[in-house]
């Protein structure tokens, strides 16, 4: 991957569009990611001798795309994951699901386990061990009735592994490519992309937010 999209950049931070099936970091398969990428970015912009920092605050799973932040210093780093644990970052997701919505808006509220054996998650009551809350809310753009399919924006409220995928499959309202917890689409691109992110400047104390939307092709197409 030789062409990244980067959407800002200053001393402090890199903002960044992952496509979708490339890494965050480095995985056991081995094959290239993100964090390699920009650092080699960074090395070539910069004529940087010897290893680049790069910090990794937060992650997209592997078939999601959409915007990421990347910190270039200690402190940068520091201070987005101290956001993180305060609840000041916050990621939005458009997500192509199955079928149509019952309410046009709404929050779903569950407890999530992950099995790490198979690296899948399950809802699951809250008494269970290990059980965590999962809560996002969703708001329907579109629907379309030809194909059946609603295009909706999601606000993660907690950041559960898999937990848009799993809350709306368990729903009935998998999403479109999904190839743990789905039915529809099978074979295409998983349908869920990181399309906002607002964060505090980690040094200039600024709110920002960008946005990546994802191409127009294949499921997206819902878009246009």
């Amino acid at each position: 991957m030789n062409n990244l999209n980067v959407i800002y950049e200053d001393n402090h931070i890199i903002v960044v569009e992952k496509p979708a099936n490339i890494p965050s970091q480095e995985d056991k398969t081995k094959d290239i990611d993100m964090l390699t990428i920009i650092k080699k970015y960074l090395k070539e912009k910069y004529s940087k001798p010897g290893e680049v920092y790069l910090g990794l605050v937060h992650r997209l799973d592997r078939p999601t795309g959409g915007v990421m932040v990347f910190a270039k210093t200690s402190k940068a780093a520091s201070r987005l994951s101290e956001q993180i644990r305060n609840k000041e970052f916050s990621k939005q997701y458009l997500a192509i699901v199955d079928g149509k919505m019952e309410e046009n808006s709404g929050c779903f509220k569950d407890y999530l386990v992950k099995n790490e054996r198979t690296n899948t998650s399950k809802i699951a009551s809250k008494e269970v061990k290990n059980a965590k809350e999962a809560i996002l809310d969703y708001e329907v753009i579109k629907y379309n009735e030809e194909i059946n399919l609603s295009l909706v924006k999601v606000n993660l409220h907690t950041g559960r592994h898999h937990q848009i995928r799993v809350q709306f499959a368990f729903r009935n309202h998998s999403l479109c490519g999904d190839q743990k917890y789905g039915t529809r689409g099978r074979g295409k691109g998983l349908a869920l992309w990181a399309y906002s992110l607002s964060i505090i400047h980690p040094i200039t104390k600024e709110r920002m937010e960008f946005k990546c939307e994802p191409q127009h092709i294949g499921s997206w197409k819902i878009l246009d």
